[in-house]
């Protein structure tokens, strides 16, 4: 969640500081909030999941939901028919349009740790705002023909539009094994599915990290290097592993394997983005071999599954966000409201409102965001603070109804004197611009005594018009009061009322 923390410094014993105005700052750290509930999809049971499961069982942020394969399709009927026909000789003569499938039965699937009974109820989901709940799904040791071609097109969907992570394990029926060349999800994959030229049989893989590798934290387990050559080198061998052509453009090669005593390196994690969403594919295929040499080994292979499933749901977007800009030239923030709706299309006519309250406050203020005209589904407000310290936001999007659609929280941190004070020293260029722009002038300190001198004998720049009602001044009071009494004294010598 959102974190606001107040650092405090001082000067050491005996020692002065100019001001002590910027001795105390509010910082603001926002680590997100879960669960984030990830799919796993795999063809049979395995002990990938397996271990999976158990490592991330430890982070309470992360929710794996498991959709399991444990019986393939199998034919409804097994007649002999005609030479050619492949139909089931029942069903002829009937609506097949009104019938269930003749030819195939559906597969068995087994559900784990699904939020309700109705939750991938009829399996893979098949709508929009059914798969897009997920922030990732995994794909293992399943072939392509196990989704239709409109799942497939969802898949694409939920990477390129969505901004889900798509993760895909180099199980027995995956990769090229599986039939994914010249399908959407293959398409996805940051790798080519050709045959490489070279199709021996490899056996004691050692994992090592390319340069890309190293500059990614969550694919190191140690915080230095020294430490980290020496894990790989202390690291199960592996052997299996899904062999292909190369990467694609743009693609990051992270971590290769290697045959012992053989320099050629062959790909083992590879990753790119793609859209709004990140995907990546694991082409080893036993990684479960890796916990199970002693106790070490297997706390790496859960610290590494969880520090992979983190960085694949650290950027995926929410369907409501709140964001906090700065305002150029000025005090205040601007507070931007993203909303989507189930399928994360822009939405539109929403009420959204936004509570800001002050840390250490319990008084808070009630805002209400207007529409941006030239982007759908934004929405935005500005706040002046009034005061130093942390602010936290939380916005609320309802319908038209008032049911509420989404909900989520923004925080900063205002620190005045530690913007006047981020630097003691004089800023000269920018006393000279206003003083051109004023028509003053800057001046040093040993010309100061001269500058007071000549005061007196300069014209000041500045000239001020001051208004006086006419009807205020003496004389024309007594102008007045003449007329009234010439006006009498007219009328009575006339003889006049």
């Amino acid at each position: 969640g959102i974190l606001f923390y107040r650092i405090n410094v001082s000067s050491s014993a005996g020692k002065t500081e100019a001001t002590r105005a910027n001795n105390s700052r509010v910082v603001v750290i926002d680590r997100g909030g879960g669960p984030y509930r990830v799919l796993y999809v795999s063809g049979r049971a395995n002990w990938e999941f397996k271990f999976l499961k158990r490592a991330l069982d430890e982070d309470e942020q992360v929710d794996l939901i498991g959709l399991v394969r444990i019986a393939k399709k199998e034919p409804k009927f097994t007649f002999k028919s005609r030479t050619g026909e492949d139909s089931n000789p029942l069903f002829r003569g009937f609506d097949k349009d009104s019938q269930d499938t003749e030819d195939y039965d559906k597969p068995v699937l087994i559900r784990l740790n699904t939020r309700d009974a109705d939750e991938l109820k009829t399996g893979f989901p098949a709508e929009a705002k059914e798969l897009f709940e997920y922030s990732a799904v995994i794909v293992d040791d399943l072939e392509a023909n196990f989704f239709r071609p409109s799942q497939h097109s969802l898949l694409d969907k939920y990477v390129s539009e969505r901004g889900g992570g798509l993760l895909m394990l180099g199980g027995q029926e995956s990769f090229r094994q599986g039939k994914y060349e010249r399908t959407p999800i293959g398409d996805l994959l940051p790798i080519y599915f050709d045959r490489p030229s070279d199709v021996t049989a490899l056996h004691d893989l050692r994992l090592t990290l390319t340069r890309d590798g190293w500059l990614q934290p969550w694919v190191r387990l140690r915080d230095n290097e020294s430490d980290e050559r020496r894990r790989l080198t202390e690291m199960t061998e592996f052997i299996s592993l899904n062999r292909v052509r190369g990467k694609k453009p743009g693609a990051n090669v992270l971590a290769t394997v290697h045959v012992k005593g053989d320099s050629t390196q062959h790909p083992a994690l590879v990753t790119h983005k793609l859209g709004r969403g990140r995907v990546a594919a694991i082409l080893l295929g036993d990684i479960w071999r890796w916990g199970l040499k002693d106790a070490a080994q297997h706390e790496d292979m859960d610290k590494a599954w969880r520090q992979t499933i983190r960085w694949l749901v650290a950027d995926v977007p929410e369907p409501t966000e709140l964001t906090v800009r700065s305002i150029t030239g000025a005090t205040g923030r601007m507070l931007v409201v993203t909303a989507h709706d189930e399928e994360f299309q822009p939405l539109d006519n929403a009420q959204v409102s936004i509570k800001i309250r002050q840390i250490g406050n319990t008084n808070s203020i009630l805002l209400r965001a207007e529409p941006v005209t030239e982007q759908a589904g934004v929405y935005q407000a500005q706040f002046i603070p009034r005061a130093n310290g942390g602010y936290l936001a939380e916005a609320e999007v309802r319908d038209e109804s008032g049911k509420l659609l989404g909900r989520t929280q923004a925080g900063w941190a205002t620190n005045f004197a530690a913007a006047e004070y981020r630097s003691l020293t004089p800023n000269v260029p920018l006393l000279e611009t206003i003083a051109n722009k004023t028509g003053g002038q800057v001046i040093s300190l040993d010309e100061l005594d001269e500058f007071v001198a000549q005061l007196p004998a300069q014209r000041a720049h500045f000239m001020e018009d001051h208004h006086f009602p006419i009807w205020h001044q003496s004389i024309v009071f007594l102008l007045a009061l003449t007329c009234l009494v010439s006006e009498w004294f007219i009328r009575r010598r006339k003889g006049l009322p």
